[in-house]
């Protein structure tokens, strides 16, 4: 009877919805608001660009997928397009499950906005009007009725040079992050009587919360039954009720968190039933009898890889202040334990304040990983007038009281000074990715937030250890040379590593806002120097230094507040002399060339992190390297994440990964490998070997 009732069900809401082009049944405005939005009202020739169909329904309504599921009705598009111009498939978002008297419903309950991809002819000349006009039909319900909905959209372009403002891109980025992102693999499927069990390739520890499979394929599945999940190794098996015969394929949607989603086909395959069932409800991805594995795991590797962190070429100027202020220690036991107990507490703190505040914006729906804060300019400049500072400190050209070890707050004595060093070697440390590290901080993320943070305190006191340990083995503070005249001379020595990062800032400012950020950034790190000598000059005269410090620190504030965030700035270009021609990341682009079983190794770097950069100089851009790939037709996919970008971090989530570097290396019809984050020009060749 059921079945029965769901199918008449069905028939009447289509037979309620046909009618929407003649006659609409309501009067007034629609109950989902439409309107139809343009990424760029210049398209250049040859381009593509997204149109969005922005739809806002009353609340209580809801707008459908484009499988309904057991009653509904998606959209139907009627086009009026200029020559030259041409669309393609309607991409949905993610979409939402609603079940009413028994029947299963792919829905929107919020604002939703369904994209379509506008080809632009490269024969069409800049000037030429585009007058863009579509006919749209939908359905708009609530819990108790239907009601069928039009409207004509119109929108006009101009051919140009394709152009796109901030706040259109932004807008059109935080809709592309609600589509499903392309699986990149193939999932495969078998109908065993009534059952059809899907198996995806999927991470054991990718994160997954609330599964549901939304079915793009009719008649395959029964909407409305239960689905099972478990998890096999790295692959995902649905098990659920199926509808009929066996399809030639099954299409859809798999929800692996709010608003996030793979888009996957699946073909007839063996499928064994079996692996550890997962709870659907449950918003963390490991089961609780893995939870302490998992923990133990990513523990482990945020204490190496800040162990590690020590030895890498970011950390080194820092390693100045550490220094200082064990040389100042000297034969003095409590103080020197005093000092490395600050010193970690310093650090682990800045460790759980990061982690804390990626956490909370992730939950808040940014798509950012970990060293997210190296990703906005104006903490760049923040950095650079702090290492500026302390570079001229270092220097001699000014102090902050009797005792410099960096700045005013790490200058200070006792715990106070250590603790303050302690957070700045944090913070500007962290941003690089030692072994070991980028698993535990991906597993951080797919952990209960006690537990993350567990994790992200581990990375400080890592990181701390070494510090820790002097201050507490008194055999190794022995081996520390005694305080004396050489601190001054070895105090100056040590400013030059800061200048050489002052200069590296100055370049990465450059990178993410072009000429013009790299002008406001000099000029505003020399008006403090300016004061900065001025503020020596007075301590020499044996004036006090309070007067320069006001201005000094307002200077500062305002070059930051009004750093031109998008001066200049334009997107990185392959250099022509490069040994590796690069194409830029994309998903699509991935899917594509898998499709066509060509060999792809794509890297995801970022100005800002120093085993990036090393790895292109030794490994990635060599001329062995560069031969090898081209012999064997791999093509090379760059992921530039100096700046946020949404698509990148997504891959990098579903990689287990939090930040870059990243190596991943696609064999035709295999499953992709993760490589290690230190390459050598032998790792890169023995691929295609």
């Amino acid at each position: 009877m059921m079945a029965i009732f769901r199918a008449l069900l069905g028939v009447f809401l289509l037979g309620l919805a046909l009618p929407a082009s003649a006659q609409p049944l309501q009067r007034g405005p629609n109950n989902i608001a439409a309107s139809l939005v343009a990424e760029s009202p210049v398209p250049a020739p040859g381009s593509t660009t997204d149109l969005a169909f922005a739809m806002t329904p009353k609340a209580g309504w809801h707008g459908y997928w484009e499988n309904p599921g057991d009653a509904g009705l998606g959209m139907a598009l009627s086009w009026t397009l200029p020559k030259g111009v041409s669309v393609g498939a309607l991409r949905y978002p993610v979409p939402q499950t609603l079940v009413i008297a028994g029947l299963m419903n792919h829905v929107y309950e919020g604002p939703y906005a369904p994209l379509v991809a506008l080809k632009i002819d490269p024969s069409l000349a800049p000037g030429t009007r585009l007058p863009i006009s579509v006919k749209a039909d939908w359905l708009a319900c609530t819990d108790e009725i239907c009601v069928p909905e039009s409207a004509t959209l119109t929108t006009s372009l101009t051919v140009g040079d394709g152009a796109v403002s901030a706040a259109e891109r932004k807008r059109f980025d935080d809709w592309r992050q609600r589509l499903p992102a392309p699986l990149g693999s193939e999932a495969t499927f078998v109908v065993d009587g009534k059952i059809v069990r899907i198996a995806i390739p999927f991470p054991a520890a990718g994160a997954i919360a609330a599964p549901h499979f939304f079915a793009r394929t009719e008649q395959a599945i029964s909407y409305g039954a239960p689905q099972a999940f478990y998890r096999d190794g790295d692959r995902l098996i649905i098990e659920t009720q199926a509808s009929g015969a066996a399809p030639q394929e099954i299409g859809g949607v798999l929800r692996i968190g709010a608003g996030l989603g793979l888009d996957l086909v699946a073909k007839p395959g063996a499928v064994a039933p079996g692996g550890t069932r997962i709870d659907t409800a449950s918003t963390a991805t490991p089961e609780q009898g893995d939870m302490l594995a998992l923990l133990a795991t990513a523990l482990g590797g945020a204490l190496l890889g800040g162990l590690l962190l020590n030895i890498m070429p970011c950390v080194f100027p820092i390693l100045s202040l550490k220094a200082i202020s064990l040389a100042k220690a000297g034969g003095d036991e409590s103080a020197a334990r005093r000092d490395a107990l600050a010193y970690t507490a310093g650090i682990v703190s800045v460790c759980l304040a990061l982690g804390g505040l990626l956490l909370a914006l992730r939950a808040g729906g940014e798509q950012i990983g970990w060293a997210f804060q190296l990703q906005d300019p104006r903490i760049i400049l923040a950095l650079l007038l702090l290492v500026t500072a302390i570079s001229f400190n270092l220097a001699g050209l000014f102090e902050f009281g009797t005792i410099s070890a960096g700045s005013g707050l790490t200058a200070k004595g006792g715990a106070s000074g250590s603790f303050w060093t302690g957070a700045l070697a944090a913070f500007v440390a962290t941003p690089c990715t030692a072994p070991f590290m980028a698993a535990a901080m991906g597993s951080a993320l797919i952990l209960p937030v006690p537990a993350a943070l567990l994790v992200f305190a581990g990375l400080g006191l890592g990181l701390a250890l070494p510090f820790l340990a002097i201050g507490f083995v008194p055999v190794l503070r022995r081996m520390m040379p005694r305080p004396g005249a050489w601190m001054a001379t070895f105090r100056r020595i040590m400013a030059v590593p800061m200048f050489l990062t002052a200069l590296a800032l100055v370049w990465l400012l450059g990178q993410q806002t072009g000429n013009t950020g790299v002008l406001w950034g000099l000029a505003a790190a020399m008006a403090l120097a300016l004061l900065l000598w001025w503020l020596g000059a007075r301590q020499a005269g044996g004036k006090s230094g309070w007067l320069p410090i006001i201005p000094a620190l307002a200077s500062a504030v305002a070059a930051i507040v009004l750093l031109p965030m998008e001066a200049g700035a334009s997107p990185k270009q392959a250099s022509a002399d490069a040994a590796l021609q690069t194409q830029p990341f994309s998903e699509a682009r991935l899917a594509e060339l898998r499709a066509a079983k060509t060999p792809v190794f794509a890297y995801f770097t970022a100005d800002w992190c120093i085993t990036c950069k090393a790895n292109e100089a030794a490994a990635i851009q060599r001329e062995a390297t560069a031969a090898a790939f081209e012999k064997a037709g791999v093509v090379v996919l760059e992921g530039d994440w100096t700046r946020r970008d949404a698509a990148i971090s997504r891959y990098l989530e579903a990689q287990g990964r939090s930040g870059v570097p990243l190596y991943v290396w696609y064999r035709p019809g295999e499953e992709p490998v993760i490589l290690p984050q230190v390459l050598t020009v032998d790792t890169l060749t023995a691929l295609v070997s």
